[in-house]
C-alpha cells in the first residue's frame, strides 16, 4: 500500500497527469477511427517520448494501449465497422441493439464494462504480477497451438447452425492467413507473382470490408428495406435498471476471464472476448438472444478485451517478455529510457512501476468521464439520413484502410472482402470464423511447425506436460462435442446479423 500511495503521488504530478490524459484521449480517437490500431499509433508516438521522463513516456504509451480498447466499441456498435478483431463480438450484439434504438445503452454498458474490467485488470496486475508471470511463460509452441485450435472449435460452436460449416469457414480463413512470405523459409506463397501480396492480406482491411463495406452494400441494394432508427428521448440513451442488472455479472466475469486470457501469448485481445462471450451464452437462460441484441453479449465482450490489456502487461513488467505486439512496442519505450522491464523492475525502478500502475487507475477513470457524457452524441449519429451516413462511413473506411500502410492495395483488399462479406451474408454465413481463422492462421502454422520439431513428429509429446495434456483433452472434447451437436440437431442458418436476410433489415 505504501508503494501504491507513492505511485499515485508520482502519477498525479502535472507532467505525468497530462501525459496520461493525452494517451487515453489519443487512444480513444484511435479506437473510434477504423484502421488506426493501437500498435501503429504507439510506434508513431514513440519518438515523442524521447524528451519526456521515463514515467511520463510509459504512462502515455500505456494510455494509448488501453484507451484504444474503449474507443473501438463506438464504430462497432453504431455502424458495425470494427477497426480491430477484438471489437467484432461487440459489434454483433451492439449493432443489433443500435437497430432497436438502444445504441446509447450499448455504448454506456461498453464504457462502464471497460472501466470495471480495466480496474479488475489493474488490481490483478498490482497483486499477482510475479506469480502469474510464471504461468504465462509456461505457454510454449505446443500450448499455443492447442489454445488456438480450441479457440477455433469454440467459435464454431458459439455461432449456432452447423459447427462443421463454421469450422470449414474458419479453415478458409487459416488458408488466407498463409498468403505472403513463409515466416520459416522466406519463400512466397500464393502470390502468383503479384508483389503487393507478399505482405499477405491486412487483417484490419479485411475486417472493415467483411463488416463495414458489406453493410453499406446491403443498404445500397435495398435502401427502402433498411431499418431506420427511431428517435429516442434523452433518458432512453442510458441503460435501464434491467439492462444494468443483466450486465453486472457478465462485466465482472468478463474482467476476470479477460485478465486470465491476457496472460497467454498471441492475440489475447481477440481470444478473451470469445471465451467470455461463450461463458455468458452457456450461463444464460435465454442463449437464443445472443447475436440478436443481447446486452450481456456487449458487456462480456467489451469487458474481456479491456481486462486482457492489463493481463498482457504482466509478463512484460514481471519478466521482461512481451507476449503481444503492443507489449513489444511498450518494451521499446522502456529500453529507450534505459529501463529494463523484468524481475528487477519493481526493485530498481519501484517509483516508475508503481507510477505506471497508479496511472492506469487514473486513466480508466478519465476514460469513463470522457466517454460516458458522449454516449448521447454518438447514439444520435445513428439517426443521420442514409444519403449522408452511407457515403460518410465509406469515406471513413477508405481513409482507415489507406492509413494502415499508406497503400491503395489495402483499400482494394477492403472492397474485395466487402463483396465477399456481402455474398456470405446473403447466404446466411457468418464472416466471424473467417476473421478468426485469419488471426490464428499464422499462429497455428508457426506453433505446429515448432511443436513437430520439438516433439520429433510424435503426438505423445503433447502429453509431456500437464498443461499440454489438459489442453489436448479439451480440444478432443470440443471436436466430439461439435460432431455430436451436428448429428443431433439439423443445421440452421447462423444466428446473428447473417440471419436477417429474410426480414431485409440489414441496417
Amino acid at each position: 500500500m505504501e508503494n501504491l500511495v507513492a505511485g499515485f503521488a508520482e502519477a498525479l504530478q502535472w507532467t505525468n497527469l497530462i501525459a496520461c490524459a493525452i494517451g487515453v484521449l489519443v487512444g480513444t480517437l484511435v479506437g473510434v477511427l477504423p484502421g488506426l490500431g493501437p500498435v501503429a499509433t504507439m510506434a508513431i508516438l514513440l519518438p515523442f517520448t524521447f524528451t519526456m521522463s521515463p514515467t511520463a513516456g510509459i504512462i502515455m504509451m500505456a494510455g494509448v494501449y488501453y484507451g484504444a480498447m474503449y474507443g473501438g466499441s463506438t464504430t462497432s456498435i453504431l455502424f458495425r465497422t470494427p477497426g480491430e478483431a477484438a471489437s467484432i463480438l461487440t459489434s454483433i450484439d451492439g449493432y443489433e441493439l443500435a437497430k432497436k434504438g438502444r445504441a446509447g445503452a450499448a455504448l454506456a454498458i461498453s464504457t462502464i464494462g471497460s472501466f470495471v474490467a480495466g480496474t479488475i485488470g489493474v488490481v490483478g496486475l498490482m497483486l499477482f504480477a510475479p506469480a502469474l508471470a510464471r504461468v504465462a511463460v509456461a505457454f510454449g509452441p505446443g500450448e499455443l497451438l492447442l489454445v488456438a485450435f480450441a479457440a477455433l472449435l469454440l467459435l464454431a460452436n458459439i455461432l449456432g447452425g452447423s459447427a462443421s460449416r463454421n469450422l470449414l469457414i474458419a479453415l478458409v480463413g487459416v488458408a488466407l492467413g498463409t498468403v505472403g512470405l513463409d515466416s520459416f523459409s522466406g519463400a512466397s506463397r500464393y502470390t502468383f507473382g503479384f508483389s503487393p501480396l507478399l505482405g499477405g492480406f491486412d487483417l484490419v482491411a479485411a475486417i472493415m470490408g467483411l463488416y463495414g463495406i458489406s453493410e453499406l452494400i446491403s443498404i445500397a441494394r435495398n435502401p427502402h428495406g433498411a431499418k431506420r432508427v427511431a428517435s429516442v428521448r434523452l433518458r432512453d440513451l442510458y441503460p435501464s435498471k434491467d439492462e444494468m442488472k443483466r450486465s453486472t455479472g457478465p462485466i465482472l466475469r468478463g474482467g476476470v476471464i479477460g485478465f486470465g486470457v491476457g496472460l497467454t501469448p498471441g492475440p489475447a485481445a481477440v481470444l478473451a472476448p470469445l471465451v467470455s462471450y461463450f461463458v455468458e451464452r452457456r450461463l444464460s437462460k435465454t442463449p437464443e438472444r445472443f447475436g440478436k441484441g443481447a446486452i450481456e453479449g456487449v458487456a462480456s465482450a467489451e469487458s474481456a478485451n479491456n481486462s486482457a490489456c492489463s493481463g498482457a502487461l504482466v509478463p512484460l513488467l514481471a519478466l521482461g517478455i512481451p507476449m503481444t505486439p503492443a507489449a513489444a512496442v511498450l518494451m521499446s519505450g522502456f529500453m529507450i529510457h534505459g529501463v529494463a522491464p523484468g524481475p528487477l523492475l519493481m526493485e530498481k525502478h519501484a517509483l516508475l512501476f508503481w507510477g505506471v500502475v497508479a496511472s492506469m487507475y487514473i486513466g480508466n477513470a478519465l476514460l469513463l468521464v470522457l466517454n460516458l457524457p458522449l454516449v448521447g452524441v454518438f447514439a444520435r449519429a445513428m439517426m443521420t439520413p442514409f444519403p449522408i451516413l452511407v457515403p460518410g462511413i465509406f469515406v471513413l473506411c477508405m481513409v482507415g484502410a489507406y492509413s494502415i500502410n499508406n497503400s491503395i492495395f489495402d483499400v482494394t483488399v477492403m472492397v474485395l472482402f466487402g463483396l465477399l462479406g456481402d455474398w456470405m451474408r446473403r447466404r446466411g454465413l457468418d464472416p466471424m470464423p473467417l476473421v478468426l481463422g485469419m488471426v490464428l492462421g499464422p499462429i497455428v502454422e508457426a506453433s505446429l511447425r515448432q511443436s513437430l520439431i520439438l516433439g520429433s513428429g510424435s503426438i505423445g509429446w503433447f502429453f509431456g506436460s500437464n498443461l499440454r495434456a489438459v489442453l489436448f483433452v479439451l480440444s478432443i472434447f470440443l471436436v466430439l462435442y461439435s460432431v455430436v451437436k451436428d448429428i443431433r440437431k439439423p443445421a440452421k442458418p447462423a444466428a446473428g446479423p447473417a440471419a436477417d436476410e429474410k426480414t431485409g433489415l440489414h441496417a
